[in-house]
């Protein structure tokens, strides 16, 4: 079992990976057999032990990349291996060992390569919900936003320069390319200015508390993970209030092992079956930004993290957000 988990852990990069010769000495010692080779669909083969006769090993490992059956006899045995029904490459054993072996340590191979395929599109999908979040800052936000700084460039200049310093920090942290993780203190600078920017937009209508306990503003956490809750309580929470002031009150504060952060307001609120369906992924199209921190906080973390959301229409929506202070591999 414990070589079963290393050639899994040694293939993770694939058969013309890092770890791959490391996989094919554990698999060769396992099986007790004079050699044993993998090879991608280059039909290169990487050996350990002793290596059959280039002579002979190249046309049979030729022939089944292009069969996709097993080939050979009692000398050399070349297999397919297949990862959801796509050729991946060969596994070849020298000496006398029986089909049965040889078919369960290609199994063994195969299971490895579908887990490392699986990591990496979770790894994928990841970094594409990032670049959504990226995208996802509103035309209408933006030109509201500028269209007050213009107002004020004669009548309040200096005001005007504060608020063009916010919406240039604002639009660098939103755009532009970083690490996947950061930390909460750049988290709660960047809600800061775009909170800012809104109570300039919205005036009265719009009072913001924010308060952050010292000792978890060095916290990692994944990149653009409040900066989504606090637009959400902003655009779906307090502007649909028509005329009536609201508020916006964001915390984060240690609990023993965790950090955890709240984004409340008082606006309109929503059915729970909506905030359900929200995180669910089945919401607008305007409020994908809940369900894409949802997803990441629980591939960074594990399914016990995520959002939980407590709402009901008329009384405002409360999002919390619970996360390790301390979590290995994840570092800003």
């Amino acid at each position: 079992m414990r070589t079963a988990r290393g050639v899994a852990d040694d293939l993770k990069d694939g058969l013309a990976g890092a770890g791959a010769h490391r996989a094919v000495r554990r698999l060769r010692r396992l099986l007790g057999v004079p050699g044993l080779a993998v090879a991608d669909l280059s039909g290169r083969l990487q050996w350990a032990g002793r290596p059959a006769p280039a002579t002979t090993a190249a046309p049979l490992v030729e022939e089944v990349l292009h069969a996709e059956a097993p080939r050979g006899g009692p000398a050399l045995t070349v297999v397919p291996l297949h990862v959801d029904d796509q050729l991946a490459g060969v596994l070849a054993v020298t000496g006398r060992v029986r089909g049965a072996v040889v078919r369960e340590a290609a199994a063994w191979v195969t299971d490895a390569l579908r887990r490392a395929r699986l990591e990496a599109s979770a790894e994928q999908a990841a970094r594409a919900e990032l670049r959504a979040l990226r995208a996802e800052i509103s035309p209408h936000f933006v030109y509201n936003a500028l269209t007050v700084i213009a107002s004020l460039v004669s009548s309040d200049p200096d005001r005007a320069r504060e608020l063009m310093v916010d919406f240039a920090d604002y639009t660098r942290y939103s755009l532009a390319r970083h690490g996947e993780y950061t930390t909460l203190s750049d988290e709660f600078h960047a809600i800061e200015t775009y909170l800012a920017l809104q109570r300039a937009v919205l005036g009265d209508r719009l009072r913001v508390q924010v308060r952050v306990a010292p000792e978890v503003l060095g916290v990692a956490v994944p990149y653009l993970v409040l900066q989504p809750l606090v637009e959400n309580a902003v655009r779906h929470g307090i502007e649909p209030r028509a005329g009536a002031p609201g508020l916006v009150q964001v915390s984060g504060e240690a609990e023993g092992g965790d950090c955890v952060i709240a984004v409340e307001d008082d606006g309109v609120g929503m059915d729970p079956a909506a905030a359900e369906a929200v995180l669910a992924g089945r919401g607008s199209a305007g409020s994908v930004g809940l369900a894409n921190v949802d997803r990441r906080l629980r591939h960074v973390y594990g399914a016990w993290y995520g959002l939980v959301v407590e709402t009901q229409v008329g009384a405002g929506t409360r999002v919390v957000v619970r996360v390790p202070r301390f979590q290995p591999g994840v570092m800003p």
